[in-house]
């Protein structure tokens, strides 16, 4: 046990960091999603609205489609996504302008410079809302859905610009707001102060209702617009949704009525498609997305390390005296019964089998072939020396019929044994 100390050592402090890793990590968990994700459980995610809603008994789901086709009588809540081609991505952020810097005059620059400090890469691997995608969500509302749209930021889109609505970028000396509902509606039910950040009001069209307000600046936060036979519902504060808000005031009442009202004429599913989730992952991108590829490597490392603990470590152990004695005792008797018994053909038979199975590793055939096969195959591999050999002992053990017999086919077994390891010795011997 003590020369295997080290190893032991080495294994517990690498089984420690492995709890390690997975503690801290599970103490993250839902970290992996993109920002306003009900899959996120981070501060920015929204994960706790979505199962607050579910214990409720809110009819709401996820849905993880693009808006090409959407199915008739399904209501949506998009939180964060971002209505604009995929072209339109400004990646100066990322490379720089032309000139060799980037204008901190330009609000789109400022707003994707935002996105990748926030989103990281889920920015780029979040798919946005296209040209067709959003007709085809316009056409919805028109039909009769509801549609609960919380923008991300001041910038406006195709989505909001189909509708009249505006965002007015609130100033950053602005911090937590008080908001309140502007008059009584089946969407504020219940709610009578939210508290949080508010990154835009909305600058609303003639016909539109609003919901919510500033409390002292009187501008609009959240309002409900008519769109055909459908309702858009926008709410300019993505706080509102997120995970570190949910608990202060009537934030959570304000979601409980929303979703109640929404859901009263079909599911309210919440878009998770542009967030990166789709329901045609394939097993690979599923086990890299949480993380599976790092439990096969400690997987293969536990294999690795249980392998090197096969090997003994530091001086050869002596042998017991005991073990050494009982050895000895062992092989006097089982020779004693084969000089008693006259089994000199059975013994030398056995001599010559072992060399046989040992000499079959250097003919690369398997280990009981017959003494012959391998003597054959040795003579291919251009080994007829060892060939020879093997053959003068399989024939010297079966003509074997004495004591004296025995002991000759051991010495001849012997003699090959040293031919073999000796030539194996020399080739590998730089």
């Amino acid at each position: 046990m003590r020369d295997r100390f080290p190893l032991l050592l080495a294994g517990a402090l690498v089984f420690l960091g492995v709890i390690g890793a997975f503690i801290v990590k599970g103490a993250r968990r839902g970290a992996f999603a993109d920002v306003m994700s009900t899959y996120r459980s981070e501060k920015d995610g929204a994960r706790a609205l979505y199962l607050f809603l579910e214990q409720s008994g809110a009819n709401v789901a996820r849905t993880q489609k693009d808006f090409s086709t959407i199915e008739p009588g399904l209501n949506l809540a998009i939180l964060g996504s971002g209505f604009r081609a995929e072209h339109d991505f400004d990646t100066r952020p990322l490379f720089g302008a032309k000139d060799g810097g980037v204008d901190e005059d330009d609000e789109l620059s400022e707003e994707d410079r935002q996105d990748l400090r926030t989103r990281g890469l889920n920015a780029l691997r979040s798919p946005p809302i296209g040209k067709e995608e959003t007709d085809k969500l316009l056409e919805h509302i028109r039909n009769g859905a509801t549609v609960i749209y919380v923008p991300w930021g001041f910038r406006e889109n195709a989505l909001l610009h189909a509708v009249d609505v505006g965002l007015i970028k609130a100033e950053k000396r602005l911090e937590l707001r008080t908001i309140v509902p502007s008059q009584v509606s089946p969407y504020t039910e219940g709610v009578e102060r939210l508290e949080a950040n508010v990154q835009a009001f909305l600058d609303l069209p003639a016909g539109a209702v609003p919901l919510l307000v500033d409390e002292k600046l009187d501008e609009p936060v959240g309002a409900l617009i008519k769109y055909g036979q459908g309702r858009l519902v926008v709410l300019s504060s993505p706080e509102l949704a997120m995970n570190l808000s949910l608990a202060r005031a009537d934030n959570a009442q304000l979601w409980r009525s929303l979703a109640r009202t929404a859901s009263k004429d079909g599911v309210l599913a919440f878009d998770e498609y542009h967030h990166g989730f789709t329901s045609e992952r394939s097993l690979a991108e599923f086990a890299a997305r949480y993380g599976l590829q790092f439990a096969g490597l400690q997987l293969l490392l536990g294999v690795v390390l249980w392998a090197v603990s096969l090997r003994r470590l530091g001086r050869p152990r002596a042998v017991a005296e005991e073990l050494r004695v009982g050895s000895t005792d062992a092989l006097f008797a089982t020779s004693r019964l084969y000089r008693e018994g006259r089994h000199h053909a059975h013994a030398a038979a056995s001599i010559a089998r072992e060399l046989a199975a040992e000499m079959a590793l250097k003919a690369g055939v398997a280990g009981r072939t017959a003494p012959t096969d391998v003597s054959a195959a040795l003579d291919v591999r251009g080994r007829k020396d060892l060939a020879d050999s093997l053959l003068s002992v399989t024939r010297a053990a079966a003509a074997a019929g004495s004591e004296a017999d025995v002991l000759m086919v051991a010495r001849l077994a012997a003699t090959a044994r040293y031919r073999l390891h000796q030539r194996t010795t020399k080739r590998t011997r730089p």
